[in-house]
């Protein structure tokens, strides 16, 4: 069956779209600054405070601020987190992608092809979302996996072997490869570390860098992943192949940050910037779309859903 389309120009005035698309390179940076603003805060509550309660703070908070650089990252892979398009790559590259072990360029490629074929057999994200639902002790198992850090371990295991090539590669070819790969990625970490060095706290590379990268990032990226498209309604419905989660103070600031439950709406129009979203949901909510919306109230609504397979069935499976 083939996917359905969204025409915007079928319900917004030029006027509108011209709104909701704005890009801006204030906002874009503004952004940035504050999810490194807000990792330094972190680091500043155990420095000035060290404890148990500070440290677990600590991570939680950067982790979350670890998906929210890569929630931006995705906003310049679709070129919309800032005006103008070379700050755009490099503002994103530095400073949201390598520090995170990705790449705006490479996601990119890869990404588009999710919106073009959005739940279809091959949509490269479909296995995220593929295999929902699933029983609660199976969630709480794969949700320990990423918080003991076997979920990030295994990740960048994976993603260091890639680098290294295939066999059959000389020395040089496969030192000219990891290079390609990672040496970007490696060298705003060893930045990282200098800086954290610097201040005479090395050792918060460990603690507050990879540390909260291999667990708690995990598994907030997790939980956005099965929010965003796992038991949508409709898997060749625009409207209903995406969902928009709302979100309240606590859950932005932990779960989705940088106006990210917004999916559907974002799968609508891609082009709009992140800092447009909640003006578009209003606005498609005032075209009377609402009811036509894949839209949850809150993430325990979707997790519910997400894990309502009984233990029976998964036996008889």
């Amino acid at each position: 069956m083939a996917l359905t389309r969204f025409v915007p120009a079928e319900y917004f005035s030029p006027e509108e779209l011209a709104q909701v698309r704005a890009r801006s390179d204030v906002k874009g940076i503004f952004c940035v600054v504050h999810a490194w603003a807000v990792i330094a805060a972190a680091m500043v509550l155990y420095a000035v405070w060290p404890n148990p309660l500070t440290f677990l703070v600590a991570v939680v908070v950067i982790g979350s601020r670890q998906l929210g650089l890569a929630i931006l990252m995705h906003d310049a892979a679709h070129g919309v987190l800032t005006a103008t398009s070379r700050l755009n790559d490099l503002l994103s590259q530095f400073l949201c992608a390598w520090p995170v072990f990705s790449d705006t360029i490479a996601y990119r490629h890869y990404h588009l092809i999710h919106h073009r074929r959005t739940q279809q057999p091959d949509d490269p994200d479909l296995h995220l979302s593929a295999k929902f639902p699933i029983t609660k002790t199976s969630f709480r198992r794969k949700l320990w996996r990423d918080l003991s850090g076997q979920t990030g371990f295994k990740q960048r295991k994976a993603q260091m072997r890639n680098a290294l090539g295939k066999p059959g590669m000389t020395l040089g070819e496969r030192w000219a490869h990891f290079r390609r790969r990672m040496g970007k990625m490696l060298l705003a970490n060893l930045v990282l570390l200098l800086i954290l060095t610097a201040f005479g706290k090395p050792q918060y590379y460990l603690m507050f860098w990879l540390l909260p990268l291999l667990t708690w990032q995990q598994a907030v990226t997790r939980i956005r992943n099965i929010a965003e498209h796992a038991m949508v309604p409709d898997n060749d419905d625009v409207m209903r192949n995406a969902r928009t989660t709302y979100a309240g103070i606590v859950a932005r600031a932990f779960l989705a940050p940088y106006w990210v439950n917004y999916h559907v709406d974002h799968h609508l129009l891609f082009y709009v910037p992140c800092y447009n979203l909640p003006r578009l949901h209003h606005l498609l909510l005032s075209k009377g779309l609402g009811p036509k919306m894949e839209i949850r109230h809150g993430y325990r609504d979707v997790l519910r859903l997400a894990t309502s397979r009984s233990p029976s069935a998964a036996v008889t499976a």
